[in-house]
């Protein structure tokens, strides 16, 4: 059994256990000792000021300790899915919105919503679609903590040294593959990448398809939603013949520059031209190189390019063996609504969802160039936006490796893209018919 299928079955396995490991609850006595444990995944500067967000939190709650569990993003969610599996999960987890779906489904996590009810977490200032994005067949299965938008980041210098022109928010996938050719013509190296990989996930791709008028899924969750396999195998084969042309990132080169880090990323250090990425790229990576710029996506030729959308950037959610779930919930509510959080996180984290901190953090003048860019970002792709997708389905660690090998079998020349595409569609609709058949 191979590590994203043992990943699904232990999620699933969590829920079939859940009935009998939900403690009776009702929080710590006023004053009482209480430890919050709280896992999170990012880069380095977000382990630094999460802690120090935890310890400002403290001083003002004494009795309140955290033991804070920082992780990078690679092998979060199989560790998170063994935690679910046993009973184990951290009081507090940072999640995914790929990821919530089958956490809720299978009551992983706590139904929050008697906690927006009593007004221990404050929603007011919270968009109505951002918020119903983390309610999951009846359960508030997370709080969102912040928007993003799929971007294009780009070093300014490298293209300007290759004597391109800048990307502007009307180019075509063709104008991007033309640029990425020529760049990597005069550098000898490869000048575009995806930081999930071109198939590591299945998000650039989502977009894609959106572009092409469909769905990723359909509404049940069950199959894939669009129906023209030549969809999925020109996706792969404009890849393949980047990578054949040393404009994109191969595989192997791509598990190189995983283990880097983002600040270390090629696009960073000036060894690239562009990454998709998400719209708090440049202010992630700023500590190390303050001049990189966002750019909406390449366009869709023939269609109505409503291919972005505003995904929840990531979510709190409680577990639900948690013993202390009301002060997980004041947590939540100060991290979210309070300047004092907000003047540390910085939007590090996304565009915030409160619009109060936004625009408290707009009028306070702590924002750097990157955190304004961030901000207009979302004004700038909001006409290239279209509805809010529903929460990736359950299986959707399955459907990504799919995805992934699939791909890879184009990429490594063992498939067509044609034939990897047919591959795909068979396999996931046995997952996703498999995991959300009610």
């Amino acid at each position: 059994m191979n590590r994203r299928v043992k990943q699904v079955a232990a999620v699933m396995l969590a829920g079939a256990m859940a009935a009998t490991m939900i403690p009776v609850q009702a929080g710590a006595e006023e004053g009482e000792k209480v430890k919050i444990k709280i896992a999170w995944w990012g880069g380095q500067s977000r382990h630094e000021y999460t802690q120090k967000l935890l310890e400002l939190y403290q001083e003002s709650h004494p009795n309140v300790e955290f033991e804070g569990v920082p992780s990078g993003w690679d092998g979060y969610f199989d560790k998170l899915s063994t935690q679910a599996a046993s009973g184990s999960m951290p009081d507090i987890v940072q999640m995914d919105y790929m990821y919530i779906s089958t956490y809720a489904n299978n009551q992983s996590v706590a139904d929050l919503a008697e906690y927006v009810e009593d007004g221990t977490i404050d929603v007011t200032d919270i968009d109505e679609k951002l918020m119903a994005s983390g309610n999951i067949g009846g359960r508030l299965a997370g709080i969102p903590l912040s928007s993003s938008i799929i971007t294009v980041g780009y070093n300014p210098q490298v293209i300007a040294d290759a004597g391109v022109e800048k990307p502007t928010n009307d180019w075509t996938w063709a104008d991007y593959v033309d640029m990425s050719e020529q760049i990597s013509n005069k550098t000898g190296k490869p000048s575009a990448m995806i930081s999930s990989g071109a198939v590591g996930d299945t998000i650039v791709f989502h977009y894609w398809v959106r572009q092409h008028g469909a769905s990723l899924f359909n509404e049940e969750g069950t199959g894939l939603g669009y129906e023209d396999d030549q969809v999925c195998a020109d996706y792969f084969q404009m890849w393949k013949d980047m990578i054949d042309k040393n404009a994109f990132t191969d595989p192997d080169e791509y598990a190189q520059i995983q283990t880097l880090g983002q600040e270390a990323g090629p696009v960073v250090t000036g060894d690239a031209a562009t990454v998709f990425d998400w719209n708090n790229y440049s202010a992630r990576v700023s500590v190390a190189n303050d001049t990189i710029k966002l750019v909406t996506p390449p366009l869709a030729d023939n269609s109505d390019n409503k291919g972005l959308w505003i995904k929840p950037g990531m979510y709190f959610s409680v577990a639900e063996t948690s013993e202390v779930k009301k002060e997980c919930a004041e947590f939540i509510n100060w991290f979210v609504n309070s300047e004092e959080a907000n003047d540390i996180i910085m939007a590090e984290r996304g565009t915030p969802v409160s619009s109060a901190i936004r625009e408290y953090m707009i009028n306070s003048g702590k924002m750097s160039p990157q955190q304004v860019d961030m901000f207009e970002y979302v004004d700038l792709a909001a006409e290239f936006c279209g509805d809010t997708p529903a929460p990736e389905p359950s299986g959707i660690a399955e459907v990504n490796e799919a995805f992934s090998n699939a791909g890879n079998s184009v990429f490594y020349g063992q498939a067509t893209a044609e034939e990897a595409a047919a591959s795909f569609r068979e396999e996931a609709n046995l997952i996703l018919e498999r995991n959300n058949r009610k």
